[in-house]
């Protein structure tokens, strides 16, 4: 039986996860990895959602931000109204002085 695989970019977003999870048989992941080894796009979407996972899955690690930080975070996400809320003590503002 001759498989044969055209893999664009939206295929590759579609198979992504069971791709990552090693769900799909072997000559579908060549097919994806012959892809993303031709396609700077998806690629960097592979590489980013790998890292996505590698630091998800760090244990034991308290990641805190400065209040700069936090404060441009916020505002990108379009959160202003959340930027002076201390979620250590609810209730509480973060002092801005």
């Amino acid at each position: 039986m001759n498989h044969q695989h055209n893999m664009g970019c939206q295929n590759i977003l579609k198979n992504l996860n069971a791709y990552i999870d090693e769900y799909l048989d072997a000559v579908l992941c060549g097919d994806i990895e012959a892809h993303i080894n031709a396609c700077s796009n998806c690629q960097i979407v592979v590489n980013t959602l790998k890292k996505t996972i590698q630091l998800y899955q760090i244990d034991g690690q308290k990641t805190t931000l400065t209040a700069e930080a936090r404060r441009r975070l916020f505002a990108s996400l379009d959160l202003d109204d959340y930027v002076n809320q201390d979620w250590k003590s609810p209730g509480k503002t973060i002092d801005q002085t």
